[in-house]
């Protein structure tokens, strides 16, 4: 009776409130919630309460996990980012206001940083200072191109001479005639084998290998700079386009480490040191991450071989019984690690280089000779041989270019390389009765009278390092390397073709010449080359560039085919059999040092730039390292 008298009856709530004031309280509540939630997914892509309150994406077909780079954890993001911001002009890229000349493009091109109001502008949205957001696919920027491209001291692609003198118009058709073959090599893989690694000239298909671990494009990569240095601008565009839309780096087979590092990831970072295009720094940074598992050993000596799936690593079988490592590949990092550094800020890769030096400067060197196989487990030699060509050469070339690199500040590379090329000039070096010198081989103290091709390039290295020589030493190493340039001209001199062996050998009466079929192959290799440009650049004696041109007319009389350039299986038959083949270094590297023999010593001028082994061209370190994310490189 007493609650029907009632007319409302409502049971207090716990916080004495009534259900109509409770409903409004809860309903201000809601509203406040709201309000604050709305505000949090309004806030800029940077908001650091998004990791707080946002669970983390789930991993979608295409995405890839990428690592921590200079202290910003990267949540998953696409393996292909987008089209980057735009920096200095790459070739092909037209004036927005007016279709200009051929001409003023070159003039364009040509010019050492940005001057005018669009460039300004392009290339400032590439500095340090306006960095891609990881929301934008890209990895947290912190290097200033601007001020980079401002300390070079010469224009990327040079000047030219006055083109109405008459010897000069000869070296301009020769250089011309180099550009063409670059053109023929590269719309010869285009038509036929665009995206595959390599060429096959004569099935007019492509090849793909097992060296990359399911990564493609390796010709692509491997001739961004040559086509760009050659102006060829149509080329490079096509060359940028596929990197950014093709070039996928979510593969999962077995890799060769130095393989990937000289041609990838080297040729990723000279288009970005070229051009400035965040797409290269992009993926040659994510690609260095996929390699860091090979120095997963006690020593930290790295394997050679690198599962890209399952992150293990293993040594190469032939390698003493998949037991060693090989001193050229794990020796050859040094250069391209430092500039991974360099551009993410990440020092893990700086880290494992050094360590590789302070295992060498540890361990004893047999005379202060190198070996070529060293137990990552162990630390220790696994055999006394000795090579300044196959499986040793790089080593050598990386000590002193790691000395030029860091504008002559990296000592322990000095000493390394001047000790070592001592001990090689005392054991290893010889002279034959005709008097040919030549760098043999050494087998514990026992010498193989031959050398390889690619102990070649030797003659332009020492040439390279003679100015920083002791001074009574500086005039005999030039010498010393015009010689063994004279002694691998030889070699090519003495063939039918005119194109050198794949080793030869100072014996019997015979001097620089293959003894079995078996060594009597050319595949388009650069070495010799190589050395024809640097002594060219050191002395301007014209011999250089006589003997690099008898080189093209011998490339294209017996290696020109229908669809491209082939090596061929006997340098001595007069019609030679193809191997059919297009090796990728053909652009990198081959046709690149004939390019340069025959251009101004400014481009690419040796005062800013380093070549690693595979000629993409790695920028000197002008500047103070106080002012530099990575340190002094």
């Amino acid at each position: 009776m007493l609650m029907r008298k009632v007319p409302v009856f409502v049971p207090a709530s716990p916080w004495g409130l009534r259900l109509p004031q409770k409903f409004l309280f809860l309903l201000f509540l809601s509203g406040l919630i709201t309000l604050c939630f709305g505000a949090l997914f309004l806030l800029p892509n940077s908001s650091r309460l998004k990791r707080l309150f946002l669970a983390p994406r789930t991993q979608q077909p295409g995405l890839e996990v990428v690592a921590d780079i200079a202290g910003h954890p990267l949540a998953r993001e696409r393996e292909s980012p987008p089209n980057p911001v735009p920096a200095v002009p790459a070739p092909g890229e037209d004036d927005a206001s007016s279709q200009a000349s051929t001409r003023r493009r070159k003039v364009w091109l040509r010019r050492t940083h940005p001057t005018g109001t669009r460039e300004m502008a392009t290339a400032a949205r590439s500095s340090g200072s306006t960095a891609l957001r990881p929301q934008e696919g890209g990895i947290p920027f912190s290097f200033d191109f601007n001020a980079f491209r401002s300390r070079l001291r010469h224009p990327v692609l040079g000047t030219r001479a006055d083109e109405s003198k008459e010897p000069q118009s000869l070296v301009r058709a020769q250089r011309e005639k180099i550009k063409e073959m670059m053109q023929f090599a590269w719309r010869s893989y285009r038509l036929y084998a665009m995206g595959k690694n390599e060429l096959r000239p004569l099935t007019k298909d492509g090849y793909e290998g097992n060296m990359f671990g399911g990564l493609s494009g390796a010709t692509i990569i491997d001739s961004l700079d040559t086509l760009y240095l050659m102006e060829l601008q149509e080329e490079f565009q096509e060359a940028k386009a596929w990197v950014e839309e093709n070039f996928h780096l979510n593969v999962s087979g077995e890799a060769s480490l130095f393989e990937v590092n000289i041609r990838y990831i080297g040729g990723l970072l000279s288009a970005f040191y070229l051009t400035g295009e965040e797409v290269f720094r992009v993926k040659a940074i994510k690609l260095g991450e996929k390699l860091l598992p090979a120095f997963n050993t006690p020593t930290g000596i790295p394997k050679g071989v690198v599962n890209f799936k399952s992150g293990s690593n293993r040594s190469w079988g032939w390698a003493m019984a998949g037991s060693s490592s090989i001193l050229a590949e794990f020796g050859s990092l040094h250069l391209e690690f430092l500039h991974l550094t360099e551009l993410s800020g990440n020092q893990v890769f700086a880290e494992k280089v050094r360590n590789i030096r302070k295992v060498l400067r540890k361990i004893n060197k047999p005379f202060g000779l190198y070996p070529n196989f060293l137990s990552p487990v162990s630390g220790n030699w696994m055999q006394h041989h000795v090579s300044v060509g196959g499986l040793g050469d790089s080593f050598y070339e990386y000590l002193i270019k790691s000395w030029l690199m860091s504008a002559k500040t990296d000592v322990e590379a000095k000493d390394m390389y001047y000790e070592a090329l001592e001990a090689i000039e005392t054991y290893l070096v010889n002279v034959s009765p005709g008097g040919l010198t030549y760098i043999a081989e050494w087998r514990g103290g026992i010498l193989d009278h031959k050398m390889g091709h690619l102990a070649c390039f030797s003659g332009g290295m020492i040439a390279l390092g003679a100015e920083d020589a002791k001074e009574e030493k500086r005039a005999h190493y030039r010498e010393l390397a015009a010689q063994i340039t004279k002694t691998c001209h030889e070699s090519y001199a003495r063939s039918d073709t005119k194109l050198g062996p794949e080793a030869f050998w100072f014996n019997s009466g015979r001097e620089a010449v293959a003894t079995q079929l078996s060594e009597s192959y050319y595949i388009l290799r650069p070495e010799v080359v190589e050395s024809y440009m640097y002594l060219w650049r050191q002395t301007h004696d014209p011999i250089y560039r006589e003997w690099g041109w008898e080189v093209v007319l011998a490339l294209e009389k017996y290696c020109r085919t229908e669809a491209g350039f082939s090596g061929i299986q006997d340098v001595y038959s007069s019609v030679p059999n193809h191997d059919n083949k297009q090796q990728t270094f053909f652009l990198a590297e081959t046709l690149k040092y004939l390019y340069l023999l025959f251009s101004e010593d400014d481009m690419l001028s040796l005062e800013d730039w380093v070549f690693n082994t595979e000629a993409h061209p790695l920028p000197v370190n002008h500047s103070d390292s106080s002012s530099r994310v990575g340190g002094r490189l």
